[in-house]
């Protein structure tokens, strides 16, 4: 399928704030008045990406990911809408966000999505999801299309 660049319905795009003084500085990644209750975090994680790593493409079935970009990188963020019954099926979005434009993303079920480390050092991304990894207990199958190793995919990354 050829995907088009346009934005996709239910991502959320919010732009964080970076508060700096003499000690150094906080950002205010979310708050529950903040963000819709189907997206309210149940777990969080960070992990940090090498210069140049991607991660993903990948979906989710059920769970939707609230990520934070903030540095000390950017990172460039690819989402496709795969989803059959959005009005926005078949679009393609691309932005770049991190130490030069913090932000937060909600991508929902359905979107595929990656990241790509676009800076020179290591980057940290913190994600809040919807979801337990695994479910309660870490009983469940894993909530994941993967698609980063599917030869000829649709979803590639420059």
């Amino acid at each position: 399928m050829l995907y088009k660049e346009g934005a996709i319905e239910g991502i959320i795009w919010k732009s964080l704030s970076i508060y700096k003084d003499q000690r150094g500085w906080l950002s205010e990644l979310f708050r529950h008045d903040d963000l819709p209750q189907e997206f309210h975090p149940v777990m969080a994680y960070i992990s940090m990406t090498e210069p140049g790593i991607a991660r993903g493409p990948h979906e989710h079935y059920e769970q939707a990911d609230c990520f934070c970009f903030i540095g000390p990188s950017n990172f460039k963020v690819y989402l496709w809408d795969a989803r059959k019954n959005s009005p926005t099926y078949g679009n393609k979005q691309v932005e770049l966000v991190g130490i030069d434009r913090p932000m937060l993303l909600i991508v929902p079920p359905g979107v595929v999505h990656a990241y790509k480390n676009a800076g020179d050092t290591q980057g940290l991304v913190f994600n809040c999801p919807n979801k337990l990894f695994k479910g309660w207990g870490k009983k469940d199958p894993v909530d994941e299309i993967r698609h980063e190793e599917v030869h000829n995919s649709d979803f590639t990354l420059d």
